[in-house]
């Protein structure tokens, strides 16, 4: 069988059958299909190659079984085996592929697609408890109308020929040991045409957001076109495009980037000219890798925002009965907004600068206080204004979210205010490359309290996200809000000319609601006519559509009225009273999902019969234990154990669940194998008790299911 015999979509399954191992002894490996002897051999070199410090052997019994033999380093005996050889294990790269590590901003993401969905949310069973990404709750969508001829056949060839330049528009994910992004070599453009009969465009837009992203295939990307209405006379609908793309992919300045490149080839007839871009995400990787961030820690050991800090604009108030993403637009025309530029240019500032001194506002009058208060938000940093040749062409998600902090005195100028957030915001840029998750590792920890150490299973699961240090107050994420200005991404006018040259108009695109990384994103932008566009996302089950309108009107008043306050004594509790007597908005606190019991029966089994033990983490591919509890017929308790329980529970859960005589098979796909691996490393338990643990890699429901059933048959079934 040869890498072309592979099924698409197929996934491996690896056993392992703890043993007492003497020092420097080889650990045992079982594939299991659907790898020939010649892809096993593949799969081994490229362990030997990228993990010198193991030696690496290989039988080959047939196609679908071979066993691997790692020897450890013979320094310190055997360890557990890290991360990263377990991802290459059970997710081999595609051929020709690449594999880049996930970071910062990204790996957040990533982990937010795949955070389970709350209790009762569609899954009562308890067996998967996690998402594989591919729900409506983590895309964006751009639109626009095309104005002019449109050839649908040099459409698709002009974003194929994108996707065969851009390596981005190539990549999926894999989160099964560490989260990494997946470079193939080859992927095909999805784009799909509907006929305005068959739906329209508001049940187009709740169809796409439902219909999700697989995050572990390539092409994150795709595009949708609804036709012209027929008969095209005066007043038809022209056709409306509409591009969906999956937020841990790509940000907006790098879809802007495609879109520019997607009409070179419509112009060039549908043929991309020169080959892939560089520098690409490849460039960009190695040149993170290599910064030294002895200044930015310095830096931020001291600009992390405080506890007491004010992150939401507005007073607690009870659930909002909604849900879902909501998006409000306010336009503040051409004049008003050269007023509002000159007013912060005579101060020596950017009329960013004045969005974020509104913003900071906001947040003071919701936290009801009086006198001086810290006031934190996310600020979004483009990341391509780097020390790097061509960053700025760069498609791919490099911008990221960063805490601005300052303090807010009612009693002090207006100006002194302006100036700190400018300042902020200068201090921030010297370091684009960092993110919410460096900047949480770097903050600074106050000595650990006197008591009794915390054992191995005290610590975050697999894949995990530490919580903030204590002491320090919410980073950009789920208890704090973002404001983005998005800078205009002009086509060139070489471009447009040629394009007009054909009858084509390129629209500029419009966002639809979408994931807002948070309660609240306060999105702005100028318009093709000079007018400054302010649209906010929110989710509305914490801030209710009523709530949201009032805040965007409040924010946009204060806009206003900013150019009016010229004196230089002027101060911001001035600039509050003209909200004196406009209600605070109220947000409705998120509610933490209730803890499970640390172990679930889904299958009662015969009672001397071995006890298989399912183990969930976040990123298990949805409904993939579902589908293996229904197809598996054998006389096997069936069981799920979850690692969000108190430490020391889940052992002892499992020394329950065996009983006398009773053998532990503990089973995991994705990070849920990573997490039996684990799991059977740090559980005492006597010589035979554990009898295997099987792991896969991600794929759909049904082919982890079956990776995970091929497994878990050769445990329980004799070898012939």
């Amino acid at each position: 069988m040869s890498s072309q015999d592979v099924p698409q979509g197929a996934v491996l399954a690896v056993v392992h059958e703890p043993v007492a191992l003497s020092p420097g002894g080889p650990l045992v490996l079982e594939l299991r299909g659907p790898l020939g002897p010649a892809d096993a051999e593949t799969v081994a070199a490229r362990l030997a190659q990228r993990h010198r410090a193991f030696g690496v052997a290989l039988d080959s019994h047939r196609p679908g079984h071979h066993t691997l033999r790692l020897t450890p380093p013979a320094a310190g005996g055997f360890a557990a085996l890290p991360a990263d050889l377990l991802a290459d294990l059970l997710a081999p790269p595609p051929p020709g592929g690449e594999i880049l590590p996930v970071t910062g901003h990204q790996q957040t993401l990533l982990r937010a697609a795949l955070t389970p969905a709350p209790a009762g949310a569609g899954d009562n069973s308890g067996s998967s408890g996690s998402s594989d990404g591919s729900d409506g709750g983590g895309v964006e969508q751009l639109y626009w109308d095309w104005s002019g001829p449109l050839d649908v056949a040099r459409f698709a060839a002009a974003w194929q020929s994108v996707v065969d330049r851009e390596c981005v528009l190539r990549a999926g994910f894999d989160w099964v040991a560490a989260p990494r992004l997946v470079l193939h070599a080859r992927a095909e453009a999805d784009i799909a045409v509907c006929s305005p009969a068959a739906v329209t465009w508001p049940q187009l837009l709740r169809r796409d957001r439902a219909r999700g992203f697989a995050l572990h295939r390539p092409g994150l990307l795709r595009l949708t076109l609804l036709a012209a209405e027929p008969g095209g006379g005066a007043g038809a609908a022209p056709p409306r495009v509409l591009l969906t793309y999956h937020p841990a992919l790509l940000d907006e300045r790098g879809v802007h980037l495609l879109l520019r490149e997607f009409y070179r080839a419509y112009a060039a007839g549908g043929v991309l000219p020169g080959g892939e871009r560089r520098p690409d995400l490849r460039d960009h990787a190695r040149w993170l890798a290599g910064q030294d961030t002895t200044a930015a820690r310095q830096f931020w050991a001291r600009a992390v925002p405080p506890p007491r800090a004010a992150t939401r604009p507005g007073r607690p108030g009870g659930a909002t009965g909604q849900s879902g993403p909501g998006l409000l637009h306010t336009r503040l025309r051409a004049p008003e907004t050269f007023r509002l530029r000159s007013w912060a240019a005579l101060r020596g500032a950017a009329e960013s600068s004045a969005l974020h001194l509104v913003w900071a506002l906001l947040l003071y009058r919701a936290a009801g206080v009086s006198g001086p208060l810290p006031v934190s938000f996310g600020v979004q940093l483009s990341g391509r204004d780097i020390a790097l040749p061509g960053a700025a062409g760069i498609p791919g998600l490099l911008d990221s979210p960063l805490p601005m902090t300052v303090t807010v005195d009612p009693a002090a100028p207006l100006a002194g205010l302006l100036h700190q957030v400018r300042d902020t915001l200068l201090d921030l840029a010297a370091y684009p490359w960092a993110s919410t998750e460096t900047v949480r590792a770097w903050a600074p920890r106050p000595p650990a309290a006197p008591g009794p150490a915390a054992g191995p299973a005290a610590g975050p699961g697999p894949g995990a996200v530490a919580g903030p240090a204590a002491g320090v107050g919410p980073l950009c994420g789920a208890g704090s809000t973002l404001v983005r200005f998005d800078g205009p991404l002009v086509l060139p006018k070489v471009l447009r000319s040629e394009l007009a040259a054909q009858g084509v108009h390129a629209d500029t695109p419009r966002s639809a609601a979408g994931a807002t990384g948070g309660p609240l994103t306060l999105a702005a932008r100028h318009d093709t006519a000079g007018g400054l566009v302010l649209g906010l996302f929110h989710d509305r089950a914490q801030l209710a559509d009523e709530d949201a309108a009032a805040l965007h009107s409040q924010c946009v008043r204060l806009l206003r009225a900013l150019p009016e306050f010229r004196q230089a004594q002027a101060s911001a509790g001035q600039l509050l009273d003209l909200l004196a007597r406009a209600a605070i908005p109220r947000m409705a606190r998120p509610v933490p999902p209730a803890p499970r019991p640390a172990l679930t029966v889904l299958r009662p089994g015969h009672p001397h019969a071995d006890v298989i033990c399912l183990v969930t983490a976040p990123g298990v591919p949805a409904g993939s234990y579902d589908l293996f509890v229904r197809g598996h017929h054998g006389p096997e308790e069936i069981v799920a154990v979850h690692g969000d329980g108190a430490p020391g529970v889940l052992p002892a859960a499992l020394h329950q669940a065996s009983g006398p005589g009773r053998r532990l098979v503990l089973c995991g796909c994705g990070p849920g194998g990573r997490a039996a691996y684990e799991l059977a490393q740090r559980t005492p338990h006597a010589p035979g008790t554990v009898a295997a643990v099987v792991m896969t890699g991600i794929g759909d429901a049904a082919a982890s299911a079956s990776a995970l059933a091929r497994g878990v048959r050769s445990v329980l079934t004799p070898p012939p």
